[in-house]
C-alpha cells in the first residue's frame, strides 16, 4: 500500500507552464515542489538533464486532484 505521504511525479514540461500548474495547485490549497535537474546541474558546475524537463511534485493524497487542475490547464 503507497504512502499517502509520498512525493508523486504528477506533471513533466517546460518552466513557463509548470510554474503556471504550480500557482494554479497552490490557489487549490495543493503544494506542490519543482525539481529542475538541468538547472541543479549548471549551479553545481556540471551539466546533464534536459532544460526543458522540469517535474513537479506533489503528495500522493493530492495527487488526483492535482491531476485534474493539471488536465484543464493543459487541454
Amino acid at each position: 500500500m503507497a504512502n499517502k505521504n509520498e512525493l508523486v511525479l504528477v506533471f513533466t514540461g517546460n518552466e513557463i507552464i509548470t510554474e503556471r500548474i504550480k500557482a494554479e495547485l497552490e490557489l487549490n490549497g495543493i503544494v506542490s515542489i519543482i525539481k529542475d535537474g538541468f538547472k541543479s546541474g549548471i549551479a553545481a558546475g556540471f551539466g546533464g538533464g534536459i532544460s526543458s524537463a522540469i517535474d513537479l511534485f506533489v503528495v500522493d493524497s493530492d495527487s488526483e486532484k492535482a491531476a485534474e487542475i493539471i488536465k484543464a490547464i493543459i487541454e
